[in-house]
């Protein structure tokens, strides 16, 4: 990986992270990483629950959808993102709810195979330079 890539990499993931004492009491706090807002759709499954939504941010180690299925608060989730500039949606082997607030809900990425992380990386990249022109 070039250094000016890492460089990036090591910026996107400095962050303060902030907690309670369960660590997930609210969206604000419970972000470790930067989130950059989206307009994604995306698909969900796992257990009894199936659906999709849209992305409304994304981070290296999570993302915020708003859907119209009803999800619980520690709900498991096989997860993809359908990005326009891609030919195959980013696939998440593992998400999990840590929160829910009315129709919207944030994943953390528990499981997600490195080509895939890869390629959310490069999403960020360019959403943060897209944002900042």
């Amino acid at each position: 990986m070039p250094i000016s890539a890492m460089k990036k990499m090591a910026s996107l993931l400095k962050s303060e992270k902030k907690s309670d004492e369960t660590g997930f009491s609210s969206p604000d706090e419970r972000r470790n990483q930067p989130r950059f807002t989206t307009q994604f759709r995306s698909t969900f499954s796992g257990g009894p629950n199936e659906g999709n939504g849209r992305t409304l941010d994304l981070s290296i180690g999570g993302c915020k959808i708003e859907s119209g299925t009803v999800v619980g608060q520690g709900d498991k989730f096989e997860c993809r993102l359908h990005i326009p500039d891609l030919d195959w949606p980013i696939m998440i082997d593992e998400a999990i709810v840590r929160w829910v607030e009315g129709k919207t809900f944030g994943l953390a990425f528990t499981r997600i195979r490195s080509g895939e992380q890869d390629k959310i990386t490069s999403i960020i990249s360019k959403i943060e330079q897209e944002q900042q022109a």
